[in-house]
């Protein structure tokens, strides 16, 4: 493709932030490049960060036009791209989501907005891989690449480029995004799958690229691991409540974690109780040790550990959410 059909779109580059001030002037830096050929602007959307983000970010600004400050007063990034969208969208052709605590090729955005002219995408979404540099955090990044982790998910594994019906969220068409609404603000969690089913159901067109990823780096401690995944479990569970989409099966399965891990309190009145949690912990357990002899990585066994946090608490958050629906429906 050549260089004039690039130029002859706009892009809106958009980082939802929260409290990121040792990666945003490096993402910015890695950013900047992109922004004459592709005519476009960064927008760094605060949620009221208190460790300078917003000093550095206003500084950025400053420094370069091409650089925009916005205040996200609700916090959540889904708000913070709509309000981006809303306020500085016009005139753009596409939005592009950049997450503040990952890494991008140089080219990323080029490659984005090329493989969009080229499908005539209304949405281009990434594979993501995941890596960590603390042995907690290297454990959850093996545990997150792996089928054991995300079932085998497409955008976490890649594949050859295909149309899809969802994605690690990269680029999206501003009309197609304002069309359908843009995210919904009550999710903070899953607000991408969310958007994907609007989009699909509107007919706009999603593909999945293989000319460009990302990388991301996962929580670095068992307890934010568990709030994140416990999270994406009350994300899916909107999503099904909202639009009855039934899970797929790579997330039906890990569902009834949480009902057999409580099942097994019953264990004081039958030793039975305990085995079916005891089975699902020792099969991922096992896998651990299979990956980590298979693929000669040593933190296969925590990589399993990592991996049952964020089973059990994708289904613990699921059901919390789908159980304080039904409380609220019959009150």
């Amino acid at each position: 493709m050549s260089s004039d059909q690039v130029t002859s779109a706009s892009s809106l580059i958009v980082i939802p932030c929260l409290n990121e001030a040792l990666h945003i002037e490096a993402l910015v830096a890695k950013l900047r490049p992109s922004l004459t050929p592709l005519n476009a602007a960064i927008v760094i959307a605060d949620g009221g960060s208190r460790d300078g983000t917003r000093e550095i970010a206003r500084r950025l600004a400053a420094e370069d036009p091409r650089v925009l400050f916005l205040d996200n007063p609700k916090r959540i990034q889904s708000a913070a791209v709509n309000r981006a969208v809303a306020e500085l969208g016009a005139g753009y052709d596409y939005l592009i989501r950049i997450d503040a605590h990952a890494t991008y090729p140089d080219d990323y955005c080029e490659r984005l907005v090329e493989d969009a002219l080229a499908t005539d995408a209304d949405s281009v979404v990434v594979a993501m891989q995941t890596e960590g540099f603390g042995t907690f955090q290297k454990a959850t990044a093996f545990a997150q690449n792996s089928k054991l982790g995300n079932g085998g998910s497409k955008h976490r594994t890649g594949a050859a480029g295909h149309w899809t019906e969802h994605g690690h969220h990269a680029l999206m068409r501003i009309e197609a995004f304002k069309a359908v609404g843009g995210y919904d603000e009550s999710f903070s969690h899953n607000e991408d799958a969310e958007l994907d089913y609007r989009l699909k159901k509107a007919g706009y067109r999603i593909w999945m690229t293989d000319k460009t990823s990302m990388v991301y780096y996962p929580r670095a401690r068992l307890i934010p691991l568990f709030r994140q995944y416990f999270g994406y479990g009350r994300g899916r569970a909107k999503n099904f409540l909202k639009h009855r989409a039934m899970p797929g099966l790579r997330q039906i399965l890990p569902l009834a974690v949480a009902p057999l891990a409580f099942g097994a309190l019953l264990a004081i009145v039958n030793w039975m109780a305990v085995v079916p949690v005891g089975l699902w912990a020792a099969a991922c357990l096992g896998y651990g040790v299979w990956m980590a002899l298979g693929q000669r990585n040593p933190y296969g066994p925590l990589a399993a550990i990592s991996a049952m946090v964020m089973h059990f608490a994708w289904s613990a958050g699921f059901w919390r959410e789908l159980l304080d629906f039904r409380r609220r429906v019959t009150r």
